[in-house]
């Protein structure tokens, strides 16, 4: 019986990385089939915002969790287009994390789906250094959707994030104040089995893509080949 126990207790220990592990490939697919679906429905994100966006992060299925006020949480993946002018190929993903907002009490309560579209350097660097606010030091508007943004205002193509949301099959521009995001340093450790920064593993190139980001990377790379925002050239 001791030796049953210890052969048990040695396995779940073992196992549990893997477990861990398998978690993060698990999002970073879910994020796949959600960028996927997405760039596929009819009315969606305008291709030059796409075009002109130098990373996009993806949560899958945000829940809400307090009724009363109406905060949300969530976990997804971030990925920046490489090179230091970010004008290369789609890179290996970052884990990320969605907390707070009040967005929940307009979803009622169901799982959403969230893209965001980060529209400068500045923005991608703030976002992978540490916790930050949308609306507090990073601004951010709901995205504009259709066929272009002709029709967007000003103020919205000058914000750092754009977001958008679908929940129940309704795809639309999802305005996201006062939710912050934040690199998910432990599942990263998991995921790339070494402690590195989300700046190195999406802008320094340290990491490379796990396969389980194969499906992001080539809808990402097959829609939006190229950055043709002014600042990839400068």
């Amino acid at each position: 019986m001791r030796k049953f126990l210890a052969a048990l207790a040695l396995t779940l220990v073992l196992g549990a990385p893997v477990l861990a592990q398998d978690k993060e490939n698990s999002r970073i697919e879910n994020a796949g089939m959600v960028i996927t679906e997405i760039l596929n429905v009819p009315d969606d994100i305008p291709q030059d915002l796409l075009d002109k966006a130098e990373c996009v992060i993806v949560y899958p299925s945000v829940l809400r969790f307090a009724i009363g006020f109406g905060g949300s949480y969530g976990r997804g993946v971030m990925t920046c287009r490489s090179g230091q002018e970010f004008n290369g190929p789609w890179g290996a993903p970052s884990m990320m994390a969605l907390e707070g907002g009040s967005f929940g009490l307009q979803l009622g309560g169901q799982a959403t789906d969230f893209v965001l579209l980060v529209m400068n350097p500045r923005g991608a660097n703030s976002i992978l250094s540490s916790k930050v606010k949308l609306g507090a030091g990073l601004s951010a508007a709901a995205g504009p959707k259709g066929r272009d943004a002709s029709a967007a205002t000003d103020a919205t193509l000058r914000a750092e994030v754009l977001s958008y949301s679908r929940s129940r099959g309704l795809f639309a521009g999802m305005y996201l104040e006062g939710s912050t995001l934040r690199p998910d340093k432990d599942a990263n450790k998991r995921l790339y089995k070494n402690d590195l920064t989300a700046k190195e593993i999406v802008l320094e190139g340290k990491a490379t893509p796990p396969a389980s980001a194969e499906q992001l990377l080539s809808v990402l790379n097959k829609r939006s080949p190229k950055n043709t925002s002014a600042k990839a050239g400068q």
